[in-house]
């Protein structure tokens, strides 16, 4: 899970960089109404924000009432009035929008839910457009990922993906070669007469992902007798939904949060004191809460009612079960009061990190008397902000409801005599091979499809006429060698080795050498002479006359010119001698190819010196070749230093024809 909303025109792009990084079990959405009302006042367009809210509210209202989210419900929101900032929550640029952010914890069932209920409202109100994200970035192009388009990426893909109509539209290139604007990208996929819709296969993965949703949501939820202290099953009684927040402080559970559970102050006592009565009731849930609080161990508070094993596992199971949802309810309500005096919560903890991006700790040592100064400066600061009221209000809303609801008359009778569902079978906690094996092969179908439609579109190309792999008669081996040759006579400035340009290209330059030979014998100098035996190095000629062989006329005639005495001659005529000896020993004379011996020429290259002793010239070119086609086919088509520098010397190889 990636990176936070971006707060630029491009909208909230996951994969763009940002400072924030939004929650990982965090769902982000928004829904923008098309065309976008532009032009209005702000109080007629709030207006007609909230009456688009209460619409599609009204829609949802049926389902939301009867299904139960594993941590916050599906909702959306008006944002606050904003003519010039970006969206607090979604960071959308300030365009006339809903939007709603909901933490699904461990249950990705509710973030696909949630999905499928945006593709429910464009379906349902074709005047809507929305777009959702998580810290994966989108992650409906990821689902689709074996389908998608292949000029998209992260870096193309800002503002081009939206939910229209009941299905996924992808603005592409052509309509906008750079990111466009939320605004243009809105109006592009409201008009008709362009065609956004996106591929037929893209469809396919998302459809498959949410098929049956939101109708088959119920198959996600897990019922459970429980027993429980009486206030407890008053509490699931009125609120059903704050079985969520108890799963919660249950789960994420601390040394001090444990201390609450260990004392029970408010579900296990009564008004005055007294203890309270337990009770049988029902307890409806999802199963990733069911199974966060079945497979957790947890010791029973002191003091707190459990019946005797004798009693037979069905009842202790209940009672084992009903404990932990009592404890999570202790923990939860005490955290929450406790945090909601004082005001601080997640919200606290993310103005304090941005008091140290910004630098305003720099230099000071945690618990130093500076540094606790400036902290409670910025605490006052805090609390003199819309955002602590606000964060109080939130953080201390279960704890009224709660309240409230204990201040109801209730007794332990009104859960006598209840008829009680019975618990589901929880059988899909232990036996769930089949449904990951079901998942794994069909994500392995995606991929065998993929890499099929791949090397389909290979053999295509390769079947085109006029490419470079049909047409392998035209390879010549001898510009290797050539443009080899060229590469290691050409003068280097200071900038470093320079590859000559296309051979073809130099071939069109007209030289005249005896004029460029004058013009520098009369800059430098030189005698004629000279400059003849300058040109006895014809560009042409084959490296392989280049050998220096013992005794040679070059040889003798640089040791004359260069006034070398005879005994550097005799030194480095034993020194040669010594080497060639050693070198005799090993196998390195063989792994060269050599220039055809006369008596062999028939045979072609020999590898084996002749029967005289004398040492074969080596085919530098050949050898050149052979090495520079073996660096190739190591590279299995992969980049390499052979393809990278034949590529700049204008050669290309084709490939093996050897290999599939």
């Amino acid at each position: 899970m990636a990176t936070a909303a971006s707060a630029s025109t491009s909208g909230p792009f996951p994969f763009s960089s940002s400072r924030c990084r939004p929650p990982d079990d965090t769902l982000f959405y928004a829904v923008y109404p098309l065309p976008l009302p532009t032009g209005l006042p702000p109080a007629d367009l709030h207006a007609a924000l909230r009456s688009l809210h209460l619409s599609l509210s009204s829609h949802l209202a049926p389902f939301l009432a009867a299904h139960l989210f594993h941590r916050d419900p599906f909702a959306l929101t008006v944002p606050p009035a904003s003519s010039s900032s970006p969206c607090a929550l979604c960071a959308s640029p300030p365009v006339p929008h809903l939007h709603g952010a909901l933490c699904f914890g461990d249950s990705l069932a509710d973030e696909w839910l949630a999905v499928s209920l945006l593709f429910a409202l464009t379906r349902a109100f074709p005047g809507l457009a929305a777009r959702a994200w998580d810290s994966d970035g989108e992650f409906l192009l990821i689902e689709a990922a074996f389908a998608l388009p292949r000029w998209l990426d992260p870096d193309t893909a800002p503002n081009r993906v939206f939910i229209f109509r009941g299905e996924l539209h992808i603005l592409p290139p052509s309509l906008f070669p750079d990111t466009p604007s939320l605004e243009a990208a809105l109006a592009a996929v409201h008009d008709d007469s362009v065609d956004t819709r996106a591929p037929d296969a893209v469809q396919a993965a998302i459809q498959r992902r949410i098929a049956g949703l939101p109708e088959k949501a119920s198959e996600n939820l897990h019922t459970a007798r429980v027993i429980v202290p009486a206030p407890v099953a008053k509490v699931l009684k009125e609120e059903p939904c704050l079985i969520a927040r108890a799963v919660e402080g249950f789960y994420d559970r601390d040394i001090d949060t444990m201390k609450h559970a260990a004392r029970m102050e408010r579900f296990l006592r009564g008004p005055g004191g007294d203890g309270v009565e337990m009770v049988r009731t029902s307890v409806r849930m999802t199963r990733a809460m069911y199974a966060q609080l079945v497979q957790q161990n947890f010791q029973a508070p002191r003091g707190y009612p459990m019946p005797r094993r004798e009693e037979g596992p069905e009842r202790w199971m209940e009672a084992e079960l009903g404990m932990k949802i009592a404890c999570g309810f202790e923990m939860m309500y005490q955290e929450r009061r406790r945090e909601g005096e004082e005001g601080k919560g997640s919200t606290w903890e993310v103005y304090k990190k941005s008091l140290e991006a910004t630098g305003c700790f720099d230099g000071l040592l945690p618990g130093s008397k500076e540094y606790k100064r400036v902290m409670e400066d910025a605490m006052q600061y805090y609390k003199s902000s819309s955002l602590f009221s606000r964060t109080r209000e939130i953080l201390s809303a279960p704890v009224r409801r709660i309240d409230e609801i204990l201040a109801m008359p209730y007794s332990a009778e009104e859960f006598e005599g209840n008829e009680l569902p019975p618990s589901d079978d929880d059988s899909w906690l232990y036996n769930g091979e089949d449904e990951l094996a079901a998942e794994l092969r069909e994500r392995q179908k995606e991929m065998e499809e993929y890499e099929a439609a791949k090397q389909n579109r290979k053999g295509q190309k390769k079947n085109v006429p006029g490419s470079s792999s049909s047409q392998p008669n035209e390879f010549n081996l001898g510009e290797i060698t050539e443009s080899m040759q060229e590469f290691v006579r050409k003068m280097s400035s200071f900038e470093g080795a320079e590859v000559p340009a296309n051979r073809k290209d130099m071939e069109s330059v007209d030289l005249d050498v005896n004029q460029f030979f004058k013009a520098m014998e009369s800059v430098l100098g030189h005698s004629k002479d000279d400059a003849v035996n300058e040109a006895r190095f014809d560009g042409n000629s084959s490296s392989s006359d280049m050998d220096f062989e013992e005794g040679s006329d070059y040889e003798s005639d640089f040791a004359k010119e260069s006034g070398e005495k005879d005994v550097d001659n005799a030194f480095m005529e034993s020194y040669s001698d010594a080497l060639n000896k050693e070198l005799s020993m090993t196998t390195i004379e063989k792994s060269f190819a050599r220039v055809p011996h006369p008596d062999t020429s028939n045979e072609g290259p020999s590898n084996a010196a002749d029967t005289d002793g004398e040492m074969i010239p080596v085919d530098v070119d050949l050898n050149l070749v052979e090495s520079f086609l073996n660096s190739y086919s190591s590279q299995q088509g992969l980049p390499g230093p052979a393809s990278n520098l034949l590529g700049l010397m204008g050669v290309k190889v084709p490939s093996d024809a050897k290999k599939p």
